[in-house]
């Protein structure tokens, strides 16, 4: 259970005997019932995260990329990674902003996009994982650490052998459509 170091011991027993049981599957599917979001894109991602940073970071500078990227891999800790390369141009120091999200995050609920949205944008003001850093991150998302923390849960359901729950999920239908 590498994904949930850290938390009590207690916690961790009661996710064992979920896993044991297969009810980490069923759980997350209770909490986040809807299908998949729509945002498959990186032209939609840096929409989406561009009107998450102008909502709450009118004064942050703008962002030059957002991108899924397929090499982040969830192994080397990175779910998403935010980058500032600053380089000389002319007499000017350029400077140009990226966000790039893992790939995994293309088939889950919006809020678990939007939990990893909020976290990288909020690396742009706060560098460390401090108290401060996670005070941006909860003022973006008020659930932030729920939501954090069912992202731990589902990647640990992915590590025990669990297949991805939104993948295939069919979008819900409009009410009084006929199917």
């Amino acid at each position: 259970m590498k994904y949930l170091a850290g938390y009590p011991p207690a916690l961790l027993a009661q996710v064992q005997q979920l896993v044991a049981t297969d009810g980490l599957a069923p759980l997350l599917r209770s909490r986040y019932p809807g299908p998949m979001h729509e945002m498959q894109t990186d032209r939609a991602l840096y929409e989406y995260a561009s009107e998450l940073k102008s909502d709450f970071m009118r004064k942050a500078p703008p962002l030059s990329k957002v991108a899924f990227d397929s090499k982040l891999h969830v192994i080397r800790n990175a779910l998403g990674t935010h980058t500032t390369v600053s380089r000389v141009q002319g007499s000017k120091l350029k400077t140009k902003r990226e966000i790039r999200v893992a790939t995994l995050f293309k088939e889950v609920p919006l809020e678990w996009l939007r939990m990893i949205v909020v976290h990288e944008l909020a690396h742009m003001k706060e560098r460390d994982h401090d108290k401060s850093f996670y005070a941006l991150c909860e003022h973006m998302e008020p659930g932030y650490h729920r939501l954090e923390f069912d992202v731990r849960l589902y990647l640990t359901h992915l590590d025990s052998g669990g297949g991805r729950l939104w993948a295939n999920s069919p979008a819900p239908s409009a009410a009084g459509q006929a199917t």
